[in-house]
């Protein structure tokens, strides 16, 4: 297996908690294949990966939990396999020894209705087929998220109010037959593809009383979404559609510290301009044969360490502390001023 790839570790420090990550897995059993920009996918190798994966979190045997960003099964798996296909990555994750919590994505809802795909995903916390949720793992922190395709013409039947307020906002925002197509759409708004979704006013309204009561409780709060939430981690057209709406609630409050997120797999990193860490994680469905791409997380009391494996990199999110801005390599902590 490769090794870690690195910003060393943290000398003599010992984490509250940690956990495991890893993203767009997107498993099929079809040949290799490229994206429509052409970057190699290597649908049945995914797998493999996931193995690794689980077998390097569990030798570790101190992760509290594993993170899964969505998108488990690709779009191109044929129909008729879709449930095993499903299964099969679930039942890999499953080989983990603690809890997984999953997320849906687009490729997910491509293979499988709600109904469906979330009993598998073991996410029923709220009824109506919502897949948003909140956990906390210590008392100090709290783990929010997200369902990015609340308002989205995939997963819904046809009539569904939320499926109909999708068709209304790609109809309006995105002139192209092709909703998938991004053509002619400048900048921000080539976020308006039928493969992105937004979330919904319930949503937002349960993630504010979320976000109150964590500051209540001074817990830090963590936001995952399979969605990216910030521009500048991402390319225009992996964005949430209303990435502002959501970044503009919780931006009223002090208490979320990071935003992690999958679906745009070349992976990014910013920090907004509140100070809130933007990670966005490669995808294990782009690793060629012999390579990898997941990791862990530290979580420490003053920020967040991504200990990563090969394709993914390792980064370091500080709360509350200077940073500084290159543009080739994003913004970075100051290594003198920084405890991580």
């Amino acid at each position: 297996m490769a090794s870690a790839s690195g910003i060393g570790s943290v000398q003599g420090r010992q984490p509250l908690f940690s956990f495991g990550v890893i993203s767009d897995v997107q498993y099929a059993d079809i040949p290799d294949g490229r994206s429509f920009l052409g970057t190699p996918r290597y649908y049945r190798h995914s797998i493999n990966v996931l193995q690794r994966a689980v077998q390097n979190w569990n030798n570790q045997q101190k992760l509290k939990f594993v993170l899964n960003f969505g998108d488990i099964v690709d779009g191109f798996c044929p129909k008729d396999q879709s449930l095993s296909s499903v299964k099969k990555v679930v039942g890999e994750f499953d080989k983990f020894n603690g809890l997984v919590y999953h997320m849906i994505g687009n490729h997910c809802l491509y293979n499988l209705p709600r109904k469906e795909l979330l009993p598998l995903l073991k996410i029923s916390k709220l009824d109506g087929g919502h897949a948003y949720y909140d956990f906390s793992p210590t008392s100090n922190f709290r783990f929010v998220v997200l369902d990015g395709y609340d308002i989205s013409v995939i997963g819904w039947p046809q009539d569904h109010p939320n499926s109909m307020e999708a068709l209304q906002i790609l109809s309006q925002r995105n002139p192209n037959a092709d909703k998938n197509s991004p053509s002619g759409l400048i900048g921000l708004e080539r976020r308006y593809l039928m493969f992105n979704g937004g979330v919904g006013k319930e949503q937002l309204k349960w993630l504010d009383g979320v976000l109150q009561e964590a500051t209540h409780l001074k817990q830090k709060v963590i936001v995952c979404s399979h969605l990216p939430l910030d521009p500048g981690a991402t390319s225009f057209e992996a964005l949430l559609w209303n990435y502002d709406e959501v970044m503009n609630l919780i931006h009223n409050y002090n208490c979320v510290k990071v935003c992690l997120a999958g679906h745009d797999h070349k992976g990014g990193y910013t920090i907004d301009s509140h100070g809130i860490h933007h990670r966005v994680l490669e995808a294990a469905l782009e690793c060629p044969p012999g390579s990898d791409a997941f990791g862990h997380i530290d979580v420490y009391n003053d920020g967040l360490y991504l200990i990563a494996i090969d394709r993914m990199s390792s980064s370091r999110m500080p709360f509350d502390s200077d940073r500084t801005c290159d543009s080739e390599i994003g913004c970075i902590t100051d290594p003198l001023t920084s405890t991580l």
